[in-house]
């Protein structure tokens, strides 16, 4: 780390804290000036930093700021192997990671950045991804334990992990839409998207890049018309240190779920979260949308509809999409 990570880890460890300047030199060896400059090119990168006379300076406590040494402090044991990248921006964190894995680096790399100028959802919709106000990470994955088939058994378990994350760090309560979508409030917080390389041998999967965007806090001025309707936020405003804990989280949670290998046991979460379940909804086919009335959810994370004919179907990912009727 160069001195400027440096200083940023202490004072993440310390937020709200206030440390001499003198205090700060001899715990990164370095010298006072060495120290004004880095606080200085902390606070060019958006950081805030208050200086007191006689008490020396500290990461205000309110700042909601991405960072590799904010998200580290937060993780759990079961992520200690990742190799998480932070940037400001990126065209897609997906885009980045499938180059990654295309050039064969290993599981467990983690791309994060604060805005994406080209995010992407299913089906090559865009992605809204503004700066400041949002999470947007994709994780690549190896998993020799899953067949091409159970591919999707990554998408709803990340759900799962998102929606744990999402309470646990704003005690609000969050639902997921089949497949992919988070919801809290009525109003879509994140979206899913999983892309996967499959290798020359029958139903084997090389690798899986699993993206997701969470919107964190609402955009200044509000979501574009377009989307106004159906977008939401976690927070209604920026919440102090929200970004670190919950991308902090969301690895805490799915790690410990892919962990163990058990690609079943997050299921009756999956089933007991939906928000379509019960409900009547339309299925996009092929031919045109179907009204429907969704029945469950089974174990392969298929959505079971019926259909006003009595037929009833069980609905895999990719091959159609859901909208919930508007009453």
């Amino acid at each position: 780390m160069n001195t400027k990570e440096k200083l940023l880890e202490l004072f993440e460890n310390n937020k709200g804290t206030f440390l001499s300047g003198e205090e700060i030199a001899g715990r990164l060896d370095i010298s006072r000036t060495a120290v004004w400059k880095a606080v200085n090119a902390l606070r060019s990168d958006g950081y805030s930093i208050d200086a007191v006379q006689n008490r020396g300076y500290a990461l205000s406590p309110e700042t909601d700021k991405l960072s590799l040494q904010g998200i580290r402090k937060y993780l759990a044991p079961e992520c200690t192997g990742l190799d998480i990248r932070l940037f400001s921006e990126l065209e897609s964190t997906n885009t980045t990671v499938r180059g990654l894995a295309s050039d064969g680096a290993p599981e467990g790399v983690v791309v994060i950045s604060g805005s994406q100028t080209g995010g992407r959802g299913r089906r090559g919709r865009s992605f809204y991804s503004p700066s400041d106000t949002g999470i947007y990470m994709s994780l690549l994955l190896r998993p020799s334990f899953l067949s091409a088939k159970e591919a999707l058994f990554l998408t709803t378990m990340a759900a799962v992990a998102i929606c744990e994350a999402i309470e646990k760090v704003s005690g609000k309560n969050a639902l997921i839409k089949w497949v992919n979508d988070i919801f809290v409030n009525d109003k879509k917080v994140c979206g899913i998207l999983t892309e996967a390389s499959f290798g020359l041998e029958a139903d084997s999967l090389e690798y899986a890049v699993l993206g997701l965007g969470i919107n964190v806090c609402a955009p200044s001025g509000g979501f574009p018309e377009e989307i106004r309707d159906i977008a939401g936020a976690v927070f209604d405003s920026p919440e102090a240190d929200a970004k670190n804990r919950l991308a902090a989280e969301v690895l805490n949670r799915f790690m410990s779920y892919y962990g163990s290998r058990d690609i079943t046991g997050y299921v009756e979460e999956y089933r007991r979260r939906s928000l379509v379940i019960g409900r009547e909804v339309l299925v996009m086919a092929p031919d045109g949308p179907k009204p429907a009335v969704a029945l469950d959810v089974d174990n392969e994370c298929r959505l079971k509809v019926r259909y006003p004919d009595e037929t009833v179907e069980s609905l895999h990912s990719g091959e159609i999409s859901i909208k919930l009727t508007r009453g």
